[in-house]
């Protein structure tokens, strides 16, 4: 007999990413700053330093003293992913039971929907205002009334740009009946961050990426920092060599440079406020065109009634961003390639 495929994962597709070459990629909210010929070869001899025939440590002590002390908290508070993406898959199969409610924000990132499907439990998304604001109060009651178990969502948001001030979150993460997974993936481009604060609730997991502001989204290293009794629980039951040791050796070299990991997030702000203000004056040409919203991230997002059309019309300019059905997301780039998306982009909305 043949092996059938169950029927939650039979019908499934691979994750794909835009595909293909394209000078300007401005669809991943990576960073675009390149490490500094000292910063190179510090991660040059990190890796040499790896053990390659031996088991990593279990614990990448030596990265999450790193990102700790970066942050201003207790090693003993961290647990180090393969990316945040792991440390969600964890959470979720983890902490949650079979049939299990988690709510999401919508719109939000998309994966949390995935890993709450993939351990089966039932999500429920909590839909934001038209603007992409949340009211507070009437989310704490959609978590409570609906016995939900666990409230995960980013702040900031992607793909909104947008963020919740740290006091709102503060009353929520009080208020609800639920472990509250508070994604701070964009939070180093933002100053509202609740990281420091995790020992103040036992209901708190705080999430972060090496992806964004740190440039190191090709070494898969991610965070969650929570009090000790999470802690201990996240570190109980994910796999005993979850980080290898190149990303533990590099990661910990990169993050120990606080100098220049600031002077990356302040090049990077700046070019996405340099980016938004020109997405603004286009707006403002073409008000019926696009709708350009606020942003405390490192991308912009916008809502363009064509973005189908605006989307392809880039890529066959060498021009990559993200499409999200009616929206398109641009994350900020080099001068340079923010200058050549700005130029063609005002062409194609001109000839809408």
């Amino acid at each position: 007999m043949a092996y059938i495929l169950n029927d939650k994962i039979r019908g499934m597709k691979p994750y794909e990413p835009v595909k293909g070459s394209f000078h300007v990629r401005l669809d991943a909210n990576e960073s675009f700053m390149l490490p500094n010929k000292d910063i190179a070869a510090k991660i040059s001899s990190a890796a040499s330093a790896a053990e390659y025939n031996r088991y990593p440590d279990p614990s990448a002590g030596e990265v999450c003293r790193s990102f700790a002390d970066f942050y201003g908290i207790h090693a003993q508070n961290v647990t180090a992913g393969n990316g945040s993406d792991e440390l969600i898959s964890l959470i979720t199969g983890a902490f949650l039971m079979k049939g299990d409610k988690v709510m999401t924000l919508s719109p939000d990132f998309s994966m949390y929907n995935f890993y709450s499907f993939i351990s089966e439990t039932k999500c429920i998304e909590y839909q934001k205002r038209p603007d992409f604001s949340v009211d507070i109060n009437e989310l704490i009651k959609a978590v409570n009334g609906n016995g939900v178990k666990m409230l995960i969502f980013s702040n900031p948001c992607n793909p909104t740009a947008s963020g919740l001030r740290r006091e709102d979150v503060r009353r929520l993460i009080s208020s609800v009946n639920a472990l509250v997974v508070l994604d701070e993936a964009y939070m180093d481009f933002w100053d509202q961050s609740l990281i420091k604060e995790i020992n103040s609730y036992d209901n708190l997991i705080v999430l972060r990426t090496c992806s964004k502001a740190f440039g190191m989204a090709g070494i898969r290293l991610g965070f969650a920092a929570a009090n000790r009794v999470l802690t201990n629980a996240l570190k109980a039951v994910k796999s005993p060599y979850n980080v290898n040791s190149v990303t533990q050796k590099i990661g910990s070299a990169v993050i120990s440079e606080h100098t220049w990991i600031r002077s990356c997030i302040d090049m990077i702000i700046k070019s996405k406020n340099s980016l938004y203000a020109s997405l603004k004056s286009i707006e403002q040409k073409y008000p019926e065109k696009l709708t350009v919203y606020g942003s405390v991230t490192n991308f912009v997002l916008m809502k363009i009634p064509m973005a189908d059309f605006v989307f392809r019309s880039l890529l066959d300019k060498g021009i990559a961003v993200r499409y999200l059905g009616e929206f398109l997301r641009v994350s900020a780039g080099t001068s340079a390639e923010n200058s050549e998306f700005i130029d063609v982009f005002k062409s194609i909305i001109c000839n809408l």
